[in-house]
């Protein structure tokens, strides 16, 4: 059974709210039906009650909520007109909720900091919880004061720093895969890995997203929050148990050793932005051309970054960290290269691949790379692929991610300390890209990226 409560979305009338907030509740309300939650949307702008239950009709019944609990969820929403900023308003809007708080910010960075700045001068119902999209701050030092302030709002374990991309089946996948498999763990060191690389290329380029990307890049967008993440649960250790407290303290550990390949900026990154090209049937135009940008900022559309873990298991094992967009091809997820095996028995005709493990992310699924004897001559090897798809949530992300925050679980929120220890890492990369001491470089919408990376 779950708990009463009232999800306040500020920033209703955005994008985010109508495009995955509220979907992602609807596949939520359609395993979990969850009787005993209010909605309420608020933001700046006018709607009104009826706009506002038309807005959550189409969301909910996009993502297959029934329509008896679409219904009830209409009976009890409202939309209010309010000034987030303001000390006042905010208490009113808390006041007038039947049950325990949620504060969704749904909202622009700088806005979210001053509604918290607010929040932080009033006093506040002791089950309050926030849910605040990423960035988490601008930079370590920023990110530092955003904790600070949301710690003198409400304890560390009722903010919910929210990182889509990491869903409950995304992370439980990876860690019954790593931790449910003889086959898998005694491998996963040092001694048997070569090198691990970590991807998200996409084929979408700027999509509309030039007010907020253009002013991130790759690296922030990308790297900092989600793929230091996944890093985070690739690289640490066996948990005890799966809950909040062991697997952010376990990712913690791995950030906290985690520092650049040679600690040299210049040689352990790199960075390109798209020209203009062609993917599938679509044309796309030159990055600095795209509506909203500015040429000026230097924004890059595709970022590496090598690095590795100071730990006895992953001592001197490369694992680079890449995203990009505009790309051929999408790729998303984790590649473990093998070392070749200690000896080979004189007699086969070649060298085998090494041993290659795939994990997929979006689609999650696992493929293994194996050497195999050929079907013409058995003194051959040649390569052969295990493959399998891996469950996946009826749960879309941000419904998942909903369910943490309504619960009162942070299992899939990112601890304060773990931003800060994300901004770290990258940090001198970022001071290096502002001072110009790596290049630009170029490659063409639908390739692979630049021919000079290859």
């Amino acid at each position: 059974m779950s708990n009463p409560a009232s999800l306040v979305i500020l920033g209703a009338s955005g994008d985010l709210t109508h495009r995955l907030l509220l979907p992602g509740l609807g596949t939520l309300l359609k395993q979990h039906s969850r009787p005993d939650l209010t909605l309420v949307g608020a933001a700046f702008d006018e709607m009104g009650d009826e706009k506002w239950k038309e807005v959550v009709q189409s969301a909910l019944s996009e993502s297959g909520c029934p329509q008896g609990r679409i219904d009830q969820i209409l009976a009890t929403t409202r939309y209010i007109k309010i000034d987030v900023t303001d000390p006042d308003e905010l208490r009113a809007l808390l006041d007038s909720c039947p049950s325990d708080p949620v504060l969704y910010f749904a909202l622009p960075p700088a806005i979210t900091m001053k509604a918290c700045e607010a929040l932080a001068t009033m006093e506040v119902p002791p089950t309050l919880r926030l849910g605040l999209e990423k960035p988490f701050g601008a930079d370590a030092e920023t990110a530092h004061e955003l904790n600070q302030l949301l710690t003198r709002i409400v304890p560390e374990r009722q903010i919910f720093r929210v990182d889509h991309f990491l869903g409950k089946s995304t992370v439980l996948n990876l860690l019954g895969l790593r931790f449910a498999n003889r086959l898998f763990e005694p491998i996963w060191n040092a001694q048997n890995i070569d090198h691990v690389v970590i991807v998200t290329d996409e084929t979408l380029a700027l999509e509309g997203r030039a007010g907020y990307y253009d002013k991130a890049g790759a690296m922030k967008d990308m790297i900092q929050s989600h793929l230091l993440l996944v890093l985070a649960m690739f690289a640490m250790e066996e948990p005890a148990r799966v809950d909040e407290l062991e697997l952010r303290d376990l990712m913690a550990h791995v950030l906290r050793a985690t520092e650049l390949w040679s600690g040299d900026p210049v040689a352990d990154s790199r960075r390109a932005r798209y020209t203009a090209g062609r993917i599938g049937d679509r044309d796309v135009p030159n990055y600095v051309d795209e509506e909203g940008v500015t040429p000026e900022n230097k924004t890059e559309t595709l970022a590496e970054l090598k690095v590795r873990v100071k730990t006895s298991r992953w001592a001197d094992v490369p694992i680079t960290l890449r995203s990009g967009k505009a790309l051929g091809d999408a790729r998303n997820g984790i590649t473990v290269i093998l070392k070749p095996v200690g000896h080979l028995p004189e007699g086969f005709k070649n060298t085998p691949a090494p041993n290659v493990i795939s994990i997929g992310m979006k689609p999650e699924n696992i493929a293994v790379g194996i050497t195999t004897n050929a079907e013409g001559d058995v003194l051959d090897l040649e390569d052969s692929v295990l493959f399998t798809e891996l469950g996946s949530s009826a749960v879309r992300p941000y419904g998942e991610i909903l369910e943490g925050i309504l619960d009162g679980d942070p299992l899939l929120s990112v601890r304060g300390d773990i931003a800060e220890q994300c901004w770290r890492i990258i940090s001198p990369v970022l001071q290096a890209w502002q001072d110009n001491k790596i290049p630009m470089d170029e490659y063409r919408a639908g390739s692979s990226g630049p021919a000079n990376w290859m």
